[in-house]
């Protein structure tokens, strides 16, 4: 089926916009499309018409516009594991006084559909809809290492291995033996791999079918983590993501595997 040219190059503006570019010039649009400023003009007319655009009227540059953000929530609101697991995350949160994510996998990266901040005074760079890693996030290392091995060779073929920090695992080889951990421990631990300072410790959510949909992470100041600490992050997060996966029917699929609930 052919791609509709307008179309394509709407949506790659949008995609132009993130934390670190909230705001563009006609021109810098232009030299990043590849396109004449005037077909830009075009474009960006059409998106401003319908609400995905705005421009700013002290400078003349433009940004994302408040429609996304209506739609945005239409697809969230849609996903159910969010609804369901929105009670236990923020008791998750008031127990612990930590930040709890709801994360997930997109494609070959990890996708935040929900937080709930903690009381710890950390600034966590997350937020819903942000994207991050599989390799050096506790996140992405749970959504992926209870994948097929089939999936998971697909999702690492030709995957980049950023380095965000001296922590962050850099390779292949090391991602898998990280991955077998992660299976045989049913948890994820980012040690200062995705963000210097902070830690973050991850567990699976299942669906009726037994499969891994979503992780749930808690994350703190490595500073304030001693080992009991740990431990405990550890109970809670399994005792708040089996209650979920009860409710996203995990408890038939045990049934019929004739396991206990």
């Amino acid at each position: 089926m052919p791609i509709i040219q307008a179309v394509d190059r709407a949506l790659r503006i949008l995609d132009l916009f993130d934390e670190h570019n909230t705001e563009l010039k006609i021109t810098d649009i232009s030299d990043r499309m590849g396109l004449h400023k005037s077909t830009v003009h075009s474009l960006l007319k059409t998106l401003k018409a319908h609400g995905y655009i705005e421009q700013n009227p002290e400078n003349g540059k433009y940004k994302l516009g408040l429609k996304l953000v209506e739609r945005g929530n239409f697809v969230l609101n849609s996903l159910d594991i969010r609804t369901i697991a929105k009670r236990h995350l923020i008791d998750l949160s008031h127990k612990t006084g930590l930040t709890v994510h709801l994360v997930i996998l997109d494609g070959k990266e990890g996708v935040y559909i929900d937080k709930v901040e903690g009381t710890s005074g950390i600034v966590m760079y997350s937020r819903i809809g942000r994207r991050v890693p599989i390799h050096s996030s506790a996140v992405g290392k749970v959504l992926v290492a209870f994948q097929s091995q089939e999936v998971i060779q697909k999702i690492l073929d030709g995957y980049d291995y950023v380095p965000h920090t001296s922590n962050t695992i850099t390779n292949e080889q090391d991602f898998l033996k990280e991955l077998e951990k992660v299976r045989k421990l049913g948890f994820a631990i980012d040690n200062q791999e995705n963000e210097p300072g902070v830690q973050c410790v991850a567990v699976p959510v299942r669906d009726h079918l037994g499969q891994v949909v979503a992780a749930i992470s808690m994350s703190s100041p490595i500073a304030g983590i001693q080992e009991e600490t740990l431990e405990n992050m550890i109970v809670l997060l399994k005792q708040t993501a089996d209650e979920v996966s009860q409710q996203l029917g995990y408890g038939i699929h045990q049934q019929k595997l004739g396991l206990t609930i």
